[in-house]
């Protein structure tokens, strides 16, 4: 069986080559027969077709972009635009994204005819074998991350990632492996309110609830993808049909992708590079929380608070939580700006301390930082963190147990701030630090309340310290205390602190 694309009347006979019922070819360009409707939306239909022109007749994905109430004018500015992205697409020749087969128009439809892709989408994915663990982020970030770098080279904004369109391709090893996605019910079709995906194969269907099955087509032969051989994870779904009906139709306040995932300036109609790097952020909080990006946002406090979202057990390191809070950052100048920068934030090396630090406990200021070193080898961390105060104040020339300002911490010397951090994270093996502290704030969104409390800190006291001593183990990053800080708002000192260890450059501890 098979189905008319003009009235999508099902036909009774596998025969005929046109509509029982309006009369149009069911052949579009002479070539592909659509077999059914697997995808709908406001301005275009989805259809899993074969192309004929073929011996093999092998399976492909028709989109068809459709205009039912567009004018002559409107309808040419529409196919203008659909010629000039098809080209654009064209050019996209990667593996990790469908090939564009083929473009063409017929009876005023616009028609893009692009590979088929069988396997499952990380939506689907999320809901049949639950949230991802960190170990599946990172590997989604490096997987797809060259994927944006090569799309972005060549000037094309994909404008609508979220997991509904970043499909895990299974490999196929014969024909009867394959069960193809299933037709969409008539329902389904007559709901223009409806994302159509352009991907290939993500069939419509209702929001599903947690734990439910998405979708019923996968190869069979898998039954934890995530958890075997993973797949080839494949980039569906540009938004050039959106663009071409957002762009021709300006008075149908049509939106360019998917307002969970879509990055403050793309809701603004601008869409950059960095939009799609936003994007791909939220999905990745949104699969290790398995919670709506709208819940993991709080608009009272304009934040991110998918932290307090993750499940029991799930645990998300401080390296990772920094790289994924610096691609959700709502202004563009505080988020990455490219594919590549993220990519060498996410491979950069940290050294080993013994090859950063200094060679020589003097700093050039002239302080003799022997006595700290002896005291953190001896575990003396209480004594150790009164003497880090004393050098502190000794390398910037003021009296001992004087306490220090934002304006000290500018000024600090780089060479005494980086020994000083060095002599703790090396005794400590990676516990302990000034740098640990920036990184452990930075993973919470510089939320300081949020870092005192995985600290160890009493917000309202200097030194938090004491409580620790034989009851139970010191937090990560308690030490060195914050007892030095002068001022009234002593809470900015960390701010201060991350700013004069960028001079240095890092934090960048695990």
């Amino acid at each position: 069986m098979n189905f008319c694309t003009a009235c999508l009347y099902p036909q009774n006979s596998d025969d005929s080559r046109f509509c029982v019922k309006c009369g149009k070819p069911l052949l579009l360009k002479e070539r592909y027969l659509p077999l059914y409707p697997i995808g709908s939306g406001g301005f275009g239909r989805t259809f899993l077709a074969v192309d004929e022109h073929i011996p093999s007749q092998p399976k492909c994905v028709i989109k068809q972009l459709y205009f039912p109430d567009a004018n002559k004018a409107t309808l040419a500015k529409a196919m203008a635009l659909f010629r000039q992205e098809a080209l654009r697409l064209d050019e996209l020749q990667h593996p990790q994204i469908p090939q564009l087969l083929a473009h063409f128009e017929q009876d005023n439809q616009l028609y893009l005819v692009q590979e088929l892709i069988v396997g499952q989408t990380l939506a689907q994915e999320l809901q049949t074998q639950g949230v991802f663990a960190e170990v599946h982020i990172w590997q989604l970030l490096k997987d797809l991350l060259p994927v944006l770098q090569f799309i972005h080279a060549r000037q094309v904004i994909h404008r609508d990632i979220k997991p509904a369109n970043i499909m895990r391709r299974y490999p196929v090893s014969t024909g009867n492996d394959v069960v193809y996605p299933p037709p969409i019910t008539n329902a389904a079709l007559s709901d223009q309110g409806s994302t159509m995906t352009f991907g290939g194969i993500e069939a419509f269907s209702p929001p599903q609830k947690q734990g439910k099955t998405a979708a019923n087509y996968q190869i069979k032969a898998v039954n934890s993808v995530r958890n075997s051989v993973p797949g080839e994870l494949v980039l569906i779904d540009f938004g050039v049909a959106k663009q071409i009906t957002a762009t021709a139709l300006v008075n149908t306040g049509t939106t360019v992708g998917s307002a969970e995932y879509m990055a403050p300036e793309q809701m603004r109609g601008k869409a950059l590079p960095a939009s799609d790097l936003y994007s791909l952020g939220v999905t990745c909080i949104y699969l290790l929380t398995g919670v709506s990006p709208f819940d993991l946002f709080d608009v009272t406090s304009d934040r991110w608070i998918w932290q307090n979202y993750l499940p029991a057990g799930n645990n998300v390191s401080e390296r990772l939580c920094a790289v994924l809070n610096k691609l959700i950052q709502n202004a563009i100048s505080q988020r990455y700006q490219s594919a590549n920068e993220v990519l060498a934030a996410i491979n950069a090396q940290v050294k080993p301390v013994k090859q950063r630090a200094a060679k020589t406990l003097y700093s050039a200021t002239g302080v003799d930082y022997k006595k700290l070193d002896q005291l953190l080898k001896a575990k003396k961390w209480q004594q150790a963190d009164q003497e880090t105060w004393a050098v502190m104040c000794q390398a910037l020339s003021k009296p001992v147990g004087k306490y220090l300002f934002n304006s000290d911490l500018e000024n600090f010397p780089v060479e005494d701030l980086q020994i000083i951090d060095q002599l703790w994270i090396k005794h400590s093996q990676g516990q302990f630090g000034f740098s640990v502290q920036v990184q452990i704030y930075e993973s919470f969104n510089r939320d300081y309340a949020k870092f005192c409390e995985a600290v160890g800190w009493d917000i309202t006291k200097s030194s938090s310290f004491t409580q620790y001593l034989f009851f139970k183990p010191v937090p990560k990053g308690n030490l060195p205390s914050h007892s030095w800080v002068g001022g009234t708002q002593s809470w900015r000192h960390i701010n201060a602190l991350g700013a004069a260890l960028l001079k240095i450059g890092y934090p960048d501890q695990k």
